[in-house]
């Protein structure tokens, strides 16, 4: 690590919220003579890795300077007025548990503008998608660092638009209808967020997370902290998506151009979830504490849910889209993040915020890897990818058909990579929950999420085996083409990372474990 300035790292965080949206406007202009290169559309897309590129490189910087001796401290801070009669301020700042998903996200939006540089979605203008994809970044970003609720709302609904224009203009078939519904599931649930957040802000006399994170809940009434948690969980529960709110999820990623899949599964969902971190556990905890059961049933339900509509999906016969698969795997793989959550234990939020990291990573790369595939095949039809005798990616496009294994291990949690150890500590906070939660049934809801691993594994490898594994290519069908210079260069880091997270998981629990300490202690060192 280095010695970095406290001024210079409030420099970088601002450049990595504020830098996005300031290439965002910078799109939108004509392209300078000397910077056209072939044509404009080229020029602009090159601007796209540049931006992102340059914001990666501030988050990185930002994680080499981070204090790793104290990460529950809030650092690289600001804190500015903004609305006066509100008492609004600009309050940025990042700890252990923001860090992480912040390089997550940049990493992911700059694999995602590399990726479109070589493979531009089919659609409108690149100026406009572009610019659409740094103002996702942007509203993202500024999610995980913003520390003031009413910034935290904006932040939260910022990505709204951008990535509903992705899907409807950049989109495949059924794009418009898929769009429109992701839309209107979020505001509705975004609504009622509102409130919840206002009622805590007025109760409690700040918009001030911090603040709010000290006092513990002290001055909000058992009362208002259940309306409230039941309010911004329901926001929350939408985006992350929790099951029954998630039938917007599948037909969004099913419609979705590439980079928005991986997007949306890689970084969108986190928003959900670390909301709950951030907000619900040290601001409202009583109220946590009164619906965390409800929470982890919920939860185990859309474990075993996920897992059986992917099954459904995989067999013959069945038309199941890969892309549409996946979605629903998240539905189940969400459902460790909710349940370690619901546990209200460091053990069962480290898990947590583990398990976001590792979704983010690998479904990131399963999207990749589908988006690849529907550009070879033309579809992503698992039984047309599959055919008579199965796909045979093995034989005909042996690197593809590696890297499609890889993913689908580790997203079943297989030891030694990223997926198994967020789902595991999850797993082994249910089993002892804390003080004044029904640990009977918290058993239950750990059997049920052991039930979800073994179905998990079972769709994954019956996926596996139909594309990878099969007999020889027919006569007349021509060649596949094997991964390209430009996809691994975009594949690659998300396989390292897999790999580095589940060999050495201490790297980013020692990061989460004290800040989550602090958070459950209600903000006290």
């Amino acid at each position: 690590m280095i010695d970095i300035s406290e001024s210079v790292m409030q420099t970088l965080l601002v450049i990595v919220v504020a830098g996005p949206l300031l290439g965002a406007a910078a799109a939108l202009l004509p392209a300078p003579p000397g910077l056209k290169g072939k044509s404009p559309e080229q020029a602009v897309l090159r601007h796209g890795v540049t931006v992102t590129g340059v914001v990666l490189l501030a988050a990185v910087v930002l994680a080499l300077g981070f204090d790793h001796d104290h990460p529950s401290r809030m650092q690289a801070t600001t804190d500015v007025g903004w609305i006066r009669a509100l008492d609004v301020r600009i309050h940025l700042g990042v700890d252990g548990i923001s860090l992480p998903l912040l390089v997550l996200t940049a990493l992911l939006t700059f694999l995602c503008a590399l990726y479109s540089y070589f493979k531009t979605p089919a659609g409108p203008s690149p100026k406009a998608f572009v610019a659409l994809l740094l103002v996702l970044e942007a509203g993202t970003l500024a999610t995980f660092a913003v520390l003031d609720l009413v910034l935290f709302f904006l932040a939260f609904e910022m990505v709204l638009v951008p990535m509903y224009f992705l899907i409807a203009r950049w989109g495949g078939e059924g794009r418009t209808a898929a769009a429109g519904k992701f839309v209107l599931y979020t505001l509705l649930g975004s609504v009622v967020m509102l409130l919840g957040l206002l009622l805590i802000g007025i109760k409690a006399g700040t918009f001030d997370m911090v603040a709010l994170a000290d006092r513990g809940g002290r001055g909000l009434t058992t009362s208002v902290q259940v309306t409230a948690v039941l309010a911004i969980g329901l926001g929350l529960a939408v985006k992350t998506p929790m099951w029954p709110l998630h039938s917007w999820l599948p037909d969004a990623h099913t419609a979705a151009p590439t980079v928005g899949s991986v997007l949306l599964a890689g970084v969108l969902l986190k928003m959900g979830t670390y909301g709950f971190v951030r907000i619900a556990l040290p601001v409202a905890p009583d109220g946590m504490h009164a619906l965390a059961p409800y929470l982890a049933a919920f939860a185990a339900a859309g474990i075993v849910y996920g897992s059986l509509a992917c099954l459904a999906l995989a067999r013959p016969g069945a038309k199941g889209d890969l892309k549409r698969l996946i979605a629903y795997s998240s539905v189940g793989h969400m459902g460790f993040v909710l349940l370690g959550i619901a546990t209200l234990t460091p053990t069962g939020v480290n898990g947590a915020l583990f398990a976001n990291i590792a979704h983010g990573l690998i479904t990131g790369l399963l999207f990749f890897l589908v988006g690849a595939l529907k550009d070879r095949y033309g579809t992503a039809d698992l039984d047309t990818l599959a055919g008579a005798t199965g796909a045979a990616l093995y034989g005909r496009a042996p690197r593809l058909g590696a890297l499609l294994a890889f993913a689908a291990v580790a997203s079943l949690g297989l030891p030694g990579l990223a997926g198994f150890w967020g789902e595991m500590l999850a797993l082994f906070a249910a089993f002892d929950p804390a003080e004044g939660l029904n640990r009977a049934a918290y058993l239950v809801f750990m059997a049920l999420g052991g039930l979800g691993t073994l179905l998990t594994a079972a769709y994954l490898l019956i996926v596996v085996r139909r594309v990878c594994m099969g007999g020889p290519r027919p006569a007349g069908e021509p060649e596949l083409a094997d991964v390209q210079p430009y996809e691994l260069a975009a594949w690659t880091p998300l396989v390292a990372l897999t790999v580095l997270a589940g060999l050495w998981p201490a790297v980013l629990l020692g990061l989460t474990d004290p800040a989550v300490q602090q958070l459950l202690a209600g903000g006290t060192q």
